[in-house]
């Protein structure tokens, strides 16, 4: 062989016999830089019975609320703290605590998982609607509004709601063991509300004294008035030092150590009364009980943003009322007196009553922490851990983070990748799940042609995490009948389309 096509011969490639995964190599042969992705297809096994084995098995439950569809696969995603643990058997705790950026949606999912529930028969309670994004629901829901604030309706934290009426239905069935159960969580409720109140007025939780006095004035209230009492009677009794209550202040007979023993507890009380900054709302007689039966929600979008105080007062005490009603529709249904039902209790803008003052934090952690034992579904939001953690004391910092920790599942929207570190003190996080909950915190585009902005990039985009397991990403979508009770932004929407009809008519 001569020396020129010997060197020909080492530069050609030998042809394989077969193509290549991407088509035969060479110029004009058809090799393809790019492969498209062969088409998915979903179905039960009833439907598609011959193509077993699948190609790709399914990755959640078909149990619960359907949210929206798995980013990755394309299918749906069903998830709710109660299904997953009545029905799936998927977490320990029927609860779920949902983080992300104000304006992606975490309203959206919590409205989304009411509405569903409702279906299966479960009675949503949002104790709290701040800015109200739940009171157009409930309403569509046939539910109880129940409006708070200046003027437009009162909350008294004495009341002992429907313990009374239910204690004479099951003395009457004769269930005094239970009937004394009830009295004495409604007893119980009523201390903590009055201490929290007096938390937040001070920022100092009362002494353990102070609380003995209270839990002793609230049983003369009892044995005195057969009228549900106020704020004013309980100062009335701490004035008028009943020996009952002489004896837990400790004051060896003398009057004049009493009055110094409780001259700050009557100082505290007498600013939650109708003169104080706080009494305006909780001093007064309650304007409208709770129906058990129906969906409920208490707007107390009427308290002025600045007065922080008395919002984190009036979450507080909508939460008390709320679990207080709960504890006595399950007493009774333990009686067997009324049905069994379930229901899902909101609790949004969890940061405003962390951050009202010391003391807060084991307030709310004795109203939620037996959500599983007394048969509710719980679901808690807040905008980032960041401000669960934001709080002076370290032992309230541990107890705060303990709300998420404790969670059954965790849904996070968009977040800052500062918040990451903080995240994975409570769960598991991936380097890609930790991209995407930073990649949909970004801002949104500028849209040249509208004019205006266009959606952010992570708006109902959320990720379900369960323990030590991967991430199920997914992305909300919502139906015509959905959008008329979904828009949270209504004032800036009227504002606009009174400017385009404006332009429109010029």
């Amino acid at each position: 062989m001569s020396g020129r096509r010997a060197r020909k011969a080492r530069h050609t490639p030998v042809q394989p016999r077969r193509p290549g995964p991407r088509g035969w190599l060479g110029r004009g042969r058809g090799r393809a830089f790019i492969v498209q992705p062969a088409p998915i297809w979903r179905g039960t096994t009833a439907q598609v019975p011959g193509l077993f084995p699948f190609a790709v098995g399914a990755g959640t439950p078909m149990v619960g609320v359907p949210l929206g569809r798995n980013l990755q696969t394309g299918a749906t995603l069903c998830c709710d703290p109660i299904s997953w643990f009545q029905r799936a058997n998927l977490i320990s705790n029927p609860s779920a605590f949902i983080l992300g950026k104000p304006g992606l949606g975490k309203s959206t999912i919590i409205r989304r998982m009411a509405t569903g529930l409702a279906g299966y028969g479960v009675l949503p309670m949002v104790l709290g609607d701040l800015k109200p994004d739940m009171v157009d629901l409930i309403e569509a829901l046939d539910g109880q509004v129940i409006r708070l604030g200046h003027d437009r309706g009162y909350l008294n934290i004495l009341d002992p709601g429907e313990a009374r009426a239910a204690a004479e239905q099951l003395r009457a069935a004769g269930r005094e063991d239970l009937a004394r159960q009830v009295l004495a969580d409604a007893h119980g409720r009523r201390r903590t509300m009055v201490a929290a109140l007096i938390t937040i007025s001070r920022g100092t939780p009362p002494t353990d004294r102070e609380e003995s006095i209270l839990d002793a004035a609230l049983r003369v209230l009892d044995t005195q008035l057969a009228h549900v009492p106020v704020l004013a009677d309980l100062l009335r009794v701490v004035k008028e030092a009943p020996p009952e209550v002489r004896w837990v202040a400790v004051d060896r007979g003398d009057e004049s150590r009493y009055q110094e023993i409780t001259e700050q507890l009557e100082a505290s009380l007498i600013s939650l009364t109708e003169g104080g900054r706080l009494g305006a709302m909780f001093s007064q007689p309650t304007s409208q009980p709770i129906n058990r039966d129906r969906p409920v929600v208490f707007d107390v979008s009427g308290i002025d943003e600045a007065e922080t105080d008395l919002q984190a007062a009036a979450l507080l005490a909508c939460w008390s009322s709320g679990f207080a009603s709960v504890n006595v529709a399950q007493v009774l249904a333990d009686a067997g007196l009324e049905p069994r039902r379930h229901r899902l209790v909101v609790l949004d803008e969890l940061w405003r009553v962390l951050r009202a003052g010391r003391g807060m934090v084991d307030r709310v952690d004795a109203l939620t922490r037996l959500n599983r034992t007394v048969g509710v579904g719980q679901v808690m939001a807040s905008h980032t851990m960041s401000d669960l953690l934001a709080l002076p004391a370290e032992e309230d910092r541990m107890k705060a983070r303990g709300f998420v920790e404790r969670s059954g599942m965790v849904i996070c929207g968009g977040l800052p990748a500062a918040e990451m570190p903080h995240l994975r003190s409570v769960m598991e996080l991936s380097q890609s799940e930790e991209r995407l909950l930073v990649g949909w915190q970004d801002p949104p585009a500028w849209d040249a042609r509208r004019g205006r902005e266009s959606a952010p990039p992570g708006r109902g985009h959320f990720m379900v995490k369960v323990g030590g397991r991967a991430g199920i990403p997914f992305r909300t979508f919502l139906t015509p009948t959905e959008m008329s009770v979904n828009d949270t932004n209504k004032r800036w929407h009227e504002e606009s389309r009174i400017a385009i009809a404006q332009e429109e008519a010029a």
